[in-house]
């Protein structure tokens, strides 16, 4: 069976070990092309390129995979089957009626809830205790295609987006393989999406990455892990971004009487901040221009002191 991966950043990267590793005949695979990063701004490979290469795959980068160049490039390859994690851009129809076993997508939420572009990080900024991964056929629709296959898998107390995310990867890529025998042999039947319970997972936006201290000490710690490691959420300090990472509610009873985003405490390994209701332990921080490091080394700039109000 012919096979084409669509697929660009880490969470893509297990699905196409996993095909490669089970004998499949990988045609090609096709990734976003090179983009500029870091402070030189230099052109770098998506993870799913650079495995590809890794791996000896033939590497495909169209710019827009809707053009026609790409269309006819995909039908001189003639796939059975195309297989999409992460790619990040919008499949047409012509491409998902092209293979006759259809296009295959390995979602990281469970559908019909977190359909879009950020179910992982939406899913813990909601304070989710559970999500899952989805293996569905794709329509011409966003995430709203049969499914063939779900898992579902706890959210840690203390999980960010960063390690959900390759443990939704990893749980993908176990499920892809099994998924694609029994839907080729015709042993698992499609199940349609139920409309009434479907939920959206907008992109992040911007404005989402500074914290609001007048919040739920809970829903502070939400966003700092769905936005761990990237972007990051931040206060300020001394009027430069601080971005926090690693929050854990504390266990002592009431806080202090404080001012939302007030130090109340400030310890060797970690800083205690009120919130609107309730407060928030902080064990890892990075400041503008800097790498991220605990907590222990931002206690030492002079000032950072109990009674020091952030977010100004």
């Amino acid at each position: 069976m012919r096979i084409v991966f669509m697929g660009t950043s880490e969470f893509a990267v297990p699905s196409l070990n996993k095909l490669h590793s089970s004998g499949f005949s990988i045609e090609a695979v096709i990734t976003q092309p090179d983009r500029p990063r870091g402070r030189g701004r230099r052109l770098a490979y998506s993870a799913v390129k650079e495995q590809a290469m890794h791996l000896g795959l033939t590497v495909l980068q169209p710019l827009k995979v809707r053009l026609p160049e790409s269309v006819e490039m995909l039908q001189e390859i003639g796939p059975d089957l195309i297989v999409v994690a992460s790619y990040g851009q919008l499949i047409p129809p012509v491409i998902l009626h092209m293979p006759r076993y259809g296009c295959i997508n390995v979602h990281s939420s469970l559908l019909p809830a977190y359909r879009g572009a950020a179910p992982i990080h939406r899913a813990i900024m909601n304070g989710e205790r559970e999500t899952g991964v989805t293996i569905m056929l794709m329509d011409e629709s966003l995430d709203t295609g049969d499914m063939l296959a779900q898992v579902r898998m706890e959210i840690g107390e203390t999980e960010d987006s960063g390690s959900l995310e390759a443990r939704l990867a990893q749980k993908g890529a176990e499920l892809l393989v099994p998924t694609i025998e029994s839907w080729v042999q015709g042993s698992i039947q499609a199940i349609k999406q139920d409309e009434s319970r479907s939920t959206y997972a907008a992109m992040l936006k911007s404005s989402e990455e500074t914290i609001d201290w007048t919040r739920e000490a809970r829903e502070i710690g939400n966003q700092i892990r769905a936005l761990s490691p990237q972007p990051g959420a931040y206060t300020l300090w001394e009027g430069r971004r601080l971005k926090l990472f690693s929050p854990l509610i504390p266990e002592f009873g009431d806080c202090p009487e404080a001012v939302p985003g007030q130090l109340v405490e400030v310890s060797r390994d970690h800083f205690v901040v009120k919130a609107g209701t309730g407060c928030l332990s902080v064990y890892e921080a990075q400041r503008e221009g800097k790498k991220r490091m605990p907590a222990s080394e931002i206690v030492k700039g002079a000032g950072f002191i109990t009674g020091l109000i952030l977010g100004r």
